[in-house]
């Protein structure tokens, strides 16, 4: 390569010292964090070298100018000026500083100093976020105040996050009083959990406590307040649209992305989409762009901005301000600064600034997968987004007028130029950290991007009308629905392409190294790409064919959603795939909707019942209660505020677990009629459907759905005195479709009542890695002889009859 001339070297010091100090200063920072972890020195012994360098910079500054000319012969000091260079390491020195200063010190009066004892604790605190609920279990975030070894209260700080028990509710800033054993977070090769809290203060961990509220509020009123809107508005989303719409919005509008399905959520992971879930930069921009718009017509240019800035900071703080929010909304708040106080922004500057100052204020922000995902799909942004359009365009010039250049190009660069510009900078990162590389997301994120602000700016629009008056917030869900709906099946779509995901297994740290180190490189190092950087070309709003070709499929996608779930005049039973427990929905011929328990898993559960309820109508008509051990029920209790039942049929001891306990509370406590169900009772479903209670105890209810010739026995709360008191099947009769009970278990499901019954099709519901060794080896050799589906092989399994002929449909192909 050759040598820069002098006027090249004189450029690049100006570009060094004036232009990009930011850069450089926070490159060195950032650099010190990591030196800092490497080499251990007392904080004293960092602060000490930062201050020999600041003063070396101010002696070599200081020299007479005959002294600093002779300095002029050395290669290094002629691009990087020696007085420069000692504030870097001064800079590089109060990196380390600041990370040794981050390591905390258990003492007696930290939490974490009693971990990993053998005996219970009692630790008082107050949750400092709202909990994040689970289908197994909830997290709470605790600021501990107390604890109690056995010889009563001692005082304490720091963070705990303690697992408890699902379907219990709390609220920010709740004071609590948990029992269990306290441990140190975990740490393995693939993924260091300990690291990942100590991120966020957090070193304590109580996988399984024991939770009582206590009299009493901590926290404080701003954020109670902030937090109580965030529940609220939360639960408008999800009355608002249908699941695994209202889960992707929740995750997009709120930051609560727990609501998806892992099926989905490692979809939106293949395609590249994952993104899309959680709040990111791309979503803080509209947010602002908003507020600008709004306030500045109301309050002028300079207020304003003001405004904006403050209100970014408060919706950070609402959805829960990871690493990507908090550097996003920095970064725009910092970009509005400059505007007002008329410096011209420099992209570059900007980036490292905003990463210079979450540094400061928690170091360990940089081995955050978040926070490296977020910086380097910026820096992407900054580098490569203007060289790819420069590109496009002399390429399209040479086929088409400039005129027709100028509308391919915009959405060309809005939807797939700064699609590929960002990845480039991340692939080695997922690739490091996930051990995977998504081909498919290349072709995946033009789809899906051009429908992001509609969904963002309508589904927000939604939420903040349904506070208004609510019909008025539905009118406008129902616009945004197809725009959520799009999204979520161009993912399903693309995550079908047959090995649009390259999984590379463990993955060198030195080939990241190597290839930043390549690509940075040719960039600063290439004579076009330094030309591509310094052109500058005016940006048009994305306007184009495009547009109108995704508006007709968003027409498309609701007006199938709405036929979809509209009656047919046929009868269908769905085994929903749950798990090792029962969730059959039954949809009439008369459109009625009836769901039988429900299984552990409300993220599964809300899912599958959105998928096939109407977008216009979600209600239940009957939820029949035929089972009320604890698997078969856990979901109810959250899914049913989401999906309401009109009418609630109901079979079993009400006490018999402590998700029918909730149940039962809540289903009392929200008005819906509930009916005990009798043996030989029968519900019309009308066109002569109808669904009998054939027997009834404590453990539950066998269920016989009947149209016409169609006949299907549902055994979900199968016990001994119901094979007795049925004769084994004998009183029952054949049937068309038969549900193994108890997810295969032998003895519910003996060789009698197999050959009484003599079924078409035999439905299994278990999950695949059934914890108790279902189905038993002798109920599948008993049915061998069957058509058999089961819910681990095929996933979900519907069966259509029009009261004659039955048709069988299932997820996916299985053995």
């Amino acid at each position: 390569m050759p040598a820069m001339s002098s006027s090249e070297v004189n450029r690049f010091k100006g570009q060094l010292t004036t232009r990009l100090p930011l850069t450089w200063l926070s490159l060195a920072f950032l650099g010190g964090i990591i030196l800092g972890s490497l080499v251990l020195h007392s904080t004293r012994v960092w602060v000490g070298l930062a201050l020999l360098s600041a003063l070396s910079a101010l002696l070599v500054r200081a020299l007479p100018t005959r002294f600093r000319k002779s300095f002029s012969n050395i290669p290094f000091s002629s691009v990087l000026f020696l007085p420069f260079s000692f504030i870097l390491l001064a800079f590089l020195f109060l990196g380390s500083a600041r990370y040794q200063s981050s390591v905390p010190n258990f003492d007696a009066f930290h939490i974490a100093f009693y971990n990993d004892r053998e005996y219970d604790l009692l630790i008082t605190g107050y949750l400092i976020e709202p909990p994040d609920y689970r289908d197994a279990y909830t997290n709470l975030r605790i600021e501990t105040t107390h604890i109690d070894t056995g010889d009563g209260d001692l005082k304490v700080s720091g963070l705990l996050l303690a697992r408890v028990s699902a379907n219990q509710t709390f609220h920010y800033g709740e004071i609590v009083r948990l029992r269990g054993t306290l441990k140190t977070p975990p740490a393995n090769e693939d993924f260091s959990y300990r690291d990942y809290l100590a991120a966020q203060g957090i070193h304590a961990y109580m996988t399984s406590a024991k939770a009582t509220i206590l009299p009493g509020q901590g926290g404080n009123v701003f954020s109670a307040a902030l937090y109580a809107l965030k529940e609220k508005s939360l639960a408008r989303v999800y009355r608002l649209f249908p699941d695994p719409e209202s889960s992707l919005l929740a995750g997009i509008l709120l930051g609560v992305d727990t609501g998806l399905t892992e099926e989905l959520q490692q979809a939106f992971k293949n395609t590249g989409a994952a993104h899309i879930i959680a709040i990111s930069g791309f979503n803080i921009s509209i947010v602002a762009a908003i507020f600008v718009i709004l306030f500045s017509r109301f309050f002028g240019p300079r207020w304003g901005a003001a405004l904006t800035i403050v209100s970014i900071a408060v919706y950070t703080i609402l959805v829960g301000g990871d690493a990507a929010v908090v550097r996003a909304a920095i970064m725009g708040s910092l970009a509005l600064f400059a505007k007002q106080v008329g410096r011209r922004q420099f992209a570059l500057n900007t980036l490292f600034a905003t990463a210079l100052i979450m540094c400061i204020w928690n170091p360990l922000f940089i081995w955050d997968v978040g926070f490296q995902l977020s910086f380097f799909a910026t820096l992407g942004l900054i580098l490569y987004a203007e060289p790819f359009s420069n590109v496009a365009i002399n390429i399209l010039e040479r086929f088409f007028p400039s005129s027709a250049v100028e509308k391919i190009v915009q959405p060309l660069s809005e939807f797939v130029l700064l699609t590929f510009a960002a990845q480039l900078t991340t692939i080695p990162i997922m690739a490091y950290h996930f051990q995977r590389i998504s081909l498919v997301s290349f072709i995946a994120n033009p789809f899906i991007l051009p429908a992001q602000p509609a969904v963002l700016i309508l589904g927000g629009a939604a939420v903040i009308l349904s506070f208004i008056w609510f019909p008025l917030g539905q009118l406008a869900a129902w616009v945004a629905f197809p725009f959520v709906a799009y999204s979520i099946r161009i993912v399903e779509l693309f995550d079908r392409v047959p090995h649009g995901t390259i999984f590379l297994g463990a993955f060198s740290i030195w080939f990241v190294i190597l290839f930043y180190a390549a690509l940075f490189g040719l960039t600063f190092g290439g004579a076009r790409l330094q030309a591509w950087m310094r052109a500058a070309q005016a940006r048009v709003r994305a306007v184009g064919v495009g547009s109108a070709i995704v508006a007709l499929m968003l027409a498309l996608s609701l007006a199938w959603r709405a036929l979809s779930a509209a009656p047919d005049q046929l009868l269908h039973l769905t085994f929903l795939n749950v798990g090792s427990a029962d969730a059959i929905f039954i949809k009439t011929p008369g459109g009625d909707s009836i769901l039988i328990n429900g299984g552990a898993s409300a993220t599964i559960l809300s899912d599958e019942l959105g998928r096939r309820l109407s977008t216009f109508n979600r209600r239940l008509d009957w939820l029949v209660i035929a089972n009320t051990q604890e698997e078969q029920l856990a979901a109810l209790p959250r899914v049913i505020e989401r999906y309401p039942p009109a009418q609630v049929l109901w079979s079993g001891n009400r006490q018999g677990s402590f998700s029918s306990r909730k149940l039962n509370e809540d289903l009392t406590s929200q008005a819906i009629p509930v009916s005990l169900a009798e043996t030989n009772q029968t519900l019309d479903l009308g066109n002569g459907a109808t669904l009998t209670v054939l027997t009834t105890g404590s453990r539950g209810a066998v269920l016989l759905l009947e149209w016409k010739n169609f006949r299907a026995l549902l055994p979900v709360g199968m016990s001994f005195d119901a094979l007795d008191e049925l004769q084994n099947g004998a009183s029952v009769g054949l049937v068309s479709v038969l549900s193994l009970a108890d997810a295969g278990y032998a003895p519910s499901n003996p060789p009698e009542w197999i050959a009484n019954l003599n079924p078409e099709l035999i439905a299994l519901s278990v999950a695949a890695d059934d914890l108790n060794g279902m189905p038993d080896e002798r109920t599948l050799k008993l049915v061998k002889d069957y058509s058999l589906a089961r819910t681990d092989q095929n996933g979900w399994i519907e069966i259509i009859t029009n009261g004659e002929q039955m048709w069988v449909n299932v997820e996916k192909a299985g053995k």
